[in-house]
């Protein structure tokens, strides 16, 4: 009951600053482990390149990929975005296009991507 006296009419302010201690934050950081997550950017340019897209978003990544010289070739450009959905499927991650489809991001499982646009 003192000390909370003590405390509301400031008696003990000195004493405020002997309860903390220093931490040692380098003992609370990663020890020589990579990051979990990875943001990767990506062509495709024809079917031959997604394999390298699929494996990127089964080890657990987030991938950017650019398929805008897939717009020339409308059966490479579907196949291709059926490829990636399947894989978004596959993964439980998601799947959403950007730019007029010139983007396509993917996501592992533990990532979602919201639809609600921040700003105009």
């Amino acid at each position: 009951m003192v000390k909370i006296i003590d405390t509301l009419l400031g008696k003990s302010a000195s004493h405020a600053d002997d309860e903390y201690m220093e931490l040692d934050l380098a003992s609370y950081e990663e020890h020589g482990g990579g990051p979990a997550l990875l943001v990767k950017i990506a062509t495709i340019s024809d079917l031959k390149d997604t394999p390298r897209v699929k494996d990127e978003v089964y080890s657990g990544n987030i991938v950017i990929v650019d398929i805008s010289r897939l717009k020339m070739d409308k059966i490479s450009y579907e196949r291709v975005l059926k490829d990636l959905k399947e894989v978004a499927k596959d993964v439980n991650g998601d799947i959403i296009g950007l730019g007029d489809q010139r983007y396509v991001v993917l996501t592992p499982m533990s990532v979602k991507i919201s639809r609600d646009k921040i700003g105009g």
